[in-house]
């Protein structure tokens, strides 16, 4: 996933059907760009590929793509990542703006079409295996799609952190607001989060888990 696409594969992803994210191409091109995460094959026949979140933020980010403008980071890099808050996202003060925001949007739709093509009832309101196989990074996408700032070097914001639990994070925000609001998010994008303290720190923080019903 850390390569950026070749030529041949970066036109497999721009002729991606505009709707469904379905793409053709050979097998080499298409084992390839789902060895990098930006394509995934459908596990019900005929088992065609499709997008991931990451392949639709790099489509509608290429050079020259209608209102893609200069594309970000991410989009020189081949990666989307959203961010998680803390060191994990130091120096990317810088990246915030218009191509980051077009970036996360892409990301957000290319997740809510990846459950729309993987959950047995086509239903985007609840997480798909994506998001429990990515738990830090598909949490924090929901977060980040929703309009709450990650924390910084000051740690005024959001935090995700994997936890021990399984198809669990943490969620961590300078004060009870911000972890009222986190948890609001996250349910709407189809989570469950209960509110904890830590036995030793007192640090309140929201336990976070894809809902499966």
């Amino acid at each position: 996933m850390t390569r950026v696409p070749t030529a041949a594969q970066r036109r497999v992803i721009d002729g991606a059907d505009p709707g469904t994210g379905r793409v053709r191409g050979t097998e080499s091109q298409l084992a390839g760009l789902v060895k990098r995460g930006l394509v995934f094959r459908h596990p019900r026949p005929p088992h065609d590929h499709f997008l991931t979140p990451a392949g639709h933020r790099i489509r509608e980010a290429a050079p020259g793509a209608p209102g893609a403008g200069e594309p970000g980071p991410a989009a020189r890099t081949g990666v989307f990542a959203a961010r998680v808050g803390g060191d994990e996202d130091a120096g990317t003060a810088a990246e915030d703006g218009p191509a980051r925001a077009r970036e996360v949007h892409s990301a957000w739709q290319g997740l809510l079409e990846l459950r729309r093509m993987t959950n047995p009832d086509a239903d985007t309101g609840r997480p798909c295996g994506w998001e429990r196989a990515h738990l830090v990074q598909a949490a924090a996408l929901a977060l980040e799609a929703a309009g709450h700032r990650a924390a910084g070097p000051g740690g005024d914001g959001y935090r995700v952190r994997a936890t021990p639990q399984p198809e669990a994070v943490a969620v961590y925000g300078p004060d009870t607001g911000v972890l009222r609001a986190c948890a609001a998010t996250l349910e709407a994008a189809g989570w469950q989060a209960g509110e904890y303290t830590e036995p030793r720190t007192r640090a309140r923080y929201l336990l976070a888990s894809p809902r499966r019903v």
